[in-house]
């Protein structure tokens, strides 16, 4: 069946975008992923990354916080019971944008074609792929301070931030104001932090830099969640104990745009390419893109569902001027 409008992802961009385009009378068509194992360790179950959050304490409208969880599913029930949106719980796999109406591939094989196509799939953050990691994920690990940091179990706590680039040295920073004590593990011995931030983070008395180390484990138990890491020191392998409350990676995202097998512009990192400032164009006419999968920047849900609001309105408008109603 030919369809006006397919959304491709399931957090706060895609459902943003459904809300819009189905009060705009598009029945757009969410395809909010599979069900799969592949999909939980990257992080792409249907609700998002938000769907695996506690706390969301920085959306506006809950002024006592909420769970991502039920935020996830709230967007999610409005855009299918307020707006008319269709989902469908299958991967995209395969798009043909060569063609006219777009082809897409979904996970059980079968074809759709759609005049107008949103990416919102998203950026998967990265971990360091431990098993002790995985177990205290969203209990004391977050790959997110700007979402996680102000949480009570976080606040006048020694925290850990993981990476030595620019986004190690901004989280560091950020968390600063909560922490009690932040140590700073990055592998070399030297940030890759720009001259200005690296100097910020290195200046600031709570943060103490914990030079040519990595993570072996992340330390904890049912009841409290994360209580500490053991680090290796690469040169000296020497292993010590940091007691911690938490601990946030950052050692950078992957934009999950793999499937579009460069059809799409993206930049090196993988991020799609807006063509107009603040609009959702892509380089291909007729697909738009949402929220972390164009967006290398900011990563919050607010500005992922602004980013979907936006590319419901370029697609109805789009739309409109090809004289499909």
């Amino acid at each position: 069946m030919l369809q006006k409008l397919i959304i491709i992802g399931s957090g706060p961009a895609a459902w943003t975008c459904a809300i819009y385009a189905g009060r705009a009378n598009l029945q757009p068509v969410v395809y909010e992923g599979a069900i799969t194992e592949e999909n939980r360790l990257r992080g792409t179950l249907p609700l998002g990354q938000l769907n695996l959050t506690t706390e969301v304490e920085n959306f506006p409208g809950f002024p006592k916080g909420i769970a991502g969880p039920e935020l996830m599913v709230r967007m999610r029930e409005q855009a299918t019971e307020l707006a008319g949106a269709t989902v469908v719980t299958e991967d995209i796999t395969e798009v043909d944008l060569s063609r006219r109406p777009f082809v897409l591939s979904d996970s059980t094989g079968q074809k759709v074609e759609t005049h107008a196509l949103v990416i919102a799939m998203g950026a998967s953050a990265n971990y360091l792929g431990l098993e002790s990691e995985a177990r205290f994920k969203n209990n004391g690990v977050s790959a997110c301070a700007v979402c996680d940091g102000a949480l009570p179990r976080f606040r006048n706590k020694a925290l850990i931030v993981v990476g030595g680039g620019d986004s190690a040295a901004e989280e560091g920073d950020y968390l600063s104001k909560f922490a009690s004590t932040l140590y700073l593990v990055h592998r070399r011995d030297k940030l890759r932090a720009s001259v200005a931030m690296t100097q910020r983070i290195l200046s600031n008395a709570k943060i103490k830099p914990v030079w040519n180390s990595v993570i072996e484990e992340v330390l904890g138990n049912d009841s409290q969640g994360m209580t500490g890491v053991r680090i290796k020191n690469v040169q000296t392998m020497e292993m010590r104990t940091i007691d911690a409350a938490g601990m946030f990676v950052a050692i950078g995202h992957t934009p999950n745009t793999a499937f579009l097998k460069n059809q799409v512009a993206c930049d090196a990192k993988g991020y799609i390419i807006l063509k107009e400032g603040f609009r959702t164009l892509t380089s291909v006419e007729g697909v738009f893109a949402a929220g972390d999968v164009a967006d290398a920047t900011y990563r919050q849900a607010i500005t992922a569902s602004g980013m979907g609001c936006k590319a419901a309105l370029d697609a109805e408008r789009w739309l409109a001027e090809k004289g499909i109603h």
